[in-house]
C-alpha cells in the first residue's frame, strides 16, 4: 500500500505489518473494528450479536452473527495472521447450527445484543423500512453465508473453500486484511479474495434474483393485494389534502412518495401492518449534499409551528447515507382495515402538515445548497 502525495508527485510504501506486531487481538481489535463498520467486509451487513454461544449440547462459539440485505444469516469468524487449518470446519459447524433458527428467534437473539433498542424497528430500518411482518429472515430457500477473515489463509484452507462453493455451492467468502502503519496511524487494507470480487458480485446479483423469483408464498400475495387496495382508497384522499401524488399508483409496496420539485427530497406515505408514517426522506445520492440539507433544516427548526414540532422524529440512518424526518402513527395498521378511513385521514392531515411546514424551509435551504 502506497501514500500518495499529489503536490511532490510521490508513492510513498507504507510499512505491511503484522497482528502480532502490533499487538492487536482478534477479539478486542479486529472483531471490534468489524462490529463498528461492517463494510470493511465489502457490503451492508447487520451485526445481530457478538460471541455467541447460543447453541444446545455445545460449548462452542462463534465470532460474529450477521443479516445481509437479502434476509440471510451470515456466520463471520475471525482470525489474525493465520487462518489456520479447521477454520472451514468451524464455520460449517456453525451454519448448521444456524441454518433451523425462526425469524422469531432471530430478533430475539438481535434484541438481546442491543439490550436498550428496539430489534423489530432496527430490522425495518436496515431493510430501508420495510414492514417487519413482510421482512423474511434466514429463509428456506436460501441457504446461510460464511465470511472467513485473516491475514493469510492456508493453501487447505481456500483449497476447500473453492471446492465447496464451485461443486456444492455454499456461499463462502474469503476477505484477506493486512495491516499497515505510518508513524502513529493505523491502516488497514481489506481485499476479498475469494471469490474475486467481480465475479462474486455477479453471483450474488444471480442468488438474489433467483430468491425473488422463488418468493411467491401466499402469505406475502395476500398481502401485496391488501396494500394495494390500500392506496387505491388512500390516494384520493392524499392527492386532495396534500396537492401531491398527482402522478401515482396505486402499488404493493408498503410506501408512496410524492414530490415537491426538489430533486432526491420526496415525501412519504407508509402503512404498516401495526402503525404508518408520514415522512421526509433525503437522499440526494450525495452524502455530504443530504448532510447538508439535514443540519441545515434542523437549525430551522425552531421556524417550525411548535404544537407541530413536537411531534417530529428528526433520524439520520446509521449505514446510510439519507436522512428522515417523520411523524409516527401507532394506534392501527394495514391488518385493521376496519379503521382504514383513520388512518388514512391521518396520514393525509400530517402529511399536508409536514408540506406545509417544510417546503417554505425547503425554498430556503436549497437556494444555499450547491
Amino acid at each position: 500500500m502506497f501514500l500518495i502525495d499529489t503536490e511532490s508527485k510521490t508513492a510513498i510504501q507504507l510499512d505491511k505489518k503484522s497482528f502480532s506486531e502490533l499487538k492487536l487481538s482478534e477479539r478486542y481489535d479486529l472483531q471490534e473494528w468489524i462490529v463498528n463498520n461492517p463494510k470493511i467486509l465489502g457490503e451492508n451487513l447487520l451485526i445481530i450479536q457478538k460471541e455467541f454461544d447460543g447453541f444446545p449440547d455445545t460449548n462452542e462459539r462463534l465470532d460474529l452473527l450477521a443479516l445481509d440485505e437479502n434476509g440471510k444469516l451470515v456466520v463471520i469468524e475471525n482470525k489474525l495472521d493465520d487462518s489456520g487449518k479447521d477454520v472451514v470446519w468451524q464455520a460449517l459447524k456453525y451454519v448448521s447450527y444456524c441454518a433451523t433458527l425462526t425469524k422469531s428467534e432471530i430478533t430475539e437473539i438481535y434484541q438481546r445484543y442491543l439490550t436498550e433498542s428496539n430489534a423489530q424497528d432496527k430490522i425495518s430500518e436496515f431493510f430501508d423500512g420495510q414492514d417487519y411482518e413482510s421482512i423474511r429472515l434466514n429463509p428456506v430457500e436460501g441457504d446461510q453465508r460464511i465470511i472467513l477473515v485473516a491475514a493469510n489463509f492456508r493453501k487447505e484452507v481456500t483449497s476447500t473453500v473453492l471446492w465447496l462453493r464451485n461443486y456444492h455451492g455454499v456461499d463462502i467468502t474469503c476477505v484477506k486484511v493486512t495491516p499497515y502503519k505510518d508513524g502513529d496511524k493505523l491502516y488497514l487494507d481489506a481485499e476479498q479474495i475469494i471469490p474475486m470480487q467481480d465475479i462474486g458480485d455477479y453471483q450474488i446479483r444471480l442468488t438474489a434474483k433467483k430468491q425473488e423469483e422463488t418468493i411467491s408464498s401466499k402469505e406475502e400475495a395476500t398481502r401485496h393485494k391488501t396494500r394495494y387496495m390500500f392506496w387505491e382508497k388512500a390516494l384520493p384522499v392524499l392527492r386532495e389534502k396534500t396537492g401531491t401524488y398527482g402522478n401515482v399508483s396505486p402499488t404493493k409496496d408498503n410506501w408512496i412518495a410524492g414530490a415537491i420539485g426538489y430533486g432526491g427530497i420526496s415525501f412519504n406515505s407508509i402503512i404498516r401492518m401495526d402503525g404508518a408514517r408520514a415522512e421526509m426522506y433525503i437522499d440526494t445520492g450525495d452524502e455530504q449534499r443530504n448532510t447538508e440539507i439535514y443540519e441545515k433544516l434542523r437549525s430551522k427548526e425552531h421556524d417550525i409551528d411548535p404544537a407541530f414540532s413536537e411531534t417530529l422524529v428528526w433520524q439520520d440512518l446509521p449505514g446510510k447515507r439519507a436522512y428522515k424526518i417523520c411523524i409516527e402513527y401507532h394506534d392501527y395498521g394495514l391488518k385493521n382495515e376496519e379503521h382504514w378511513d383513520e388512518i388514512i385521514d391521518w396520514l393525509a392531515s400530517n402529511m399536508a402538515a409536514l408540506i406545509n411546514a417544510f417546503r417554505p424551509l425547503l425554498d430556503d435551504v436549497m437556494k444555499t445548497i450547491h
